[in-house]
């Protein structure tokens, strides 16, 4: 590209951040950091393509200029991790809400292939859940008791042992989104099939109903899964997807913000531990409207937290925050 074409595509934009810099302009944290990856990727590339330019010059100035407005000024919170929660996160999210929405779209396609294959095949659910497990549970039905697999093993041995294969399923969800986003589709799939073959299984038992014993840990594990899920894609659609950055940045960027939403979700995994291990054992002996009621308020928690709480975030900071302006005041590139 021409040096002339170069500004021109770009002038607009630099001169934004000039102003907004030169005025101490209020800019939200995240745009402050996109813009600043933007001008590196420009600064990048004019090193490479008009060396000794004044264009390079101009960039190199504005570079150091916005460095020190983010790391000089940069104040830390005393209370980082409840400020990382409350705020940063929620508002960080929202960003992501479409692709939380594929990724939930996707797991269920896969639940729904999953049931009608199982309601259709009644060899399908041994293909799936395996041999073992559907003689093992057709035995605990026959003897009334079709959710004992859950009172097997200690308490605390099975939230330890559950929590720690929860978090690796959605380590795993996240990092098979390297794969071009197709590794955390395959995960998504393979255990949106299963859920669905689960379910209509017991279904076809006639025994539907007790699978609430089943969602008392599973609301906040099978939520956390789909949320793990668009932390991978996340991670490969930045790759596939790179916009204004360079795939290499894009895809730092996308493995950085994936990574963000994984660890947002292992709280939440030790608490469908914890619950699994010593709350739906008993499941079957708690009162109705108790596990209906952990149920809802496990699903309110996630949606809120996922979804709600981001989008109010989101109104209030546009109402604090100032825009970047567009006009053009005098600048050093004429």
């Amino acid at each position: 590209m021409r040096e002339a074409s170069f500004v021109k595509q770009n002038k607009e934009k630099w001169i934004g951040f000039e102003n907004a810099l030169d005025n101490n302009v209020k800019i939200n944290p995240d745009d402050l950091a996109s813009y600043y990856i933007q001008l590196t990727n420009d600064l990048s590339y004019a090193q490479t393509y008009y060396p000794g330019s004044k264009t390079l010059l101009y960039l190199n100035s504005l570079a150091s200029q916005a460095h020190q407005k983010i790391y000089i000024t940069k104040k830390e919170s005393k209370n980082k991790i409840i400020s990382f929660w409350r705020d940063e996160f929620p508002l960080f999210f929202y960003q992501y809400h479409k692709t939380l929405l594929y990724t939930f779209l996707i797991f269920m396609a896969a639940v729904t292939i999953g049931a009608v294959s199982t309601l259709n095949d009644d060899s399908f659910i041994r293909l799936i859940l395996g041999d073992a497990y559907v003689n093992m549970t057709l035995e605990n039905i026959e003897n009334g008791e079709p959710m004992a697999v859950y009172k097997s093993g200690s308490s605390i041995g099975t939230f330890l042992g559950i929590t720690i294969n929860n978090i690796r399923v959605a380590i795993m969800a996240f990092a098979c989104g390297a794969i071009f986003s197709v590794g955390t589709i395959y995960v998504l799939f393979s255990n949106g099939i299963m859920l669905g073959a689960f379910i209509t299984f017991f279904y076809n038992q006639g025994i539907l109903e007790k699978t609430s014993t089943v969602w008392l840990h599973g609301t906040i594990e099978i939520s956390v899964i789909v949320i793990a899920g668009c932390a991978g894609l996340v991670m490969g659609n930045s790759f596939l997807f790179p916009k204004t950055y360079s795939r290499r940045v894009a895809f730092m960027k996308g493995a950085k913000d994936g990574l963000k939403i994984v660890v947002s979700t292992i709280p939440l995994f030790i608490v469908a531990g914890f619950i699994e291990g010593f709350i739906t054992r008993y499941g079957e002996q708690i009162h109705w409207t108790l596990a209906y009621s952990i149920i809802l308020l496990s699903l309110f928690i996630i949606v809120y937290y996922y979804i709600i709480y981001p989008i109010k975030l989101n109104k209030a900071s546009k109402s604090q925050a100032v825009s970047l302006p567009t006009e053009s005041p005098k600048s050093l590139l004429t």
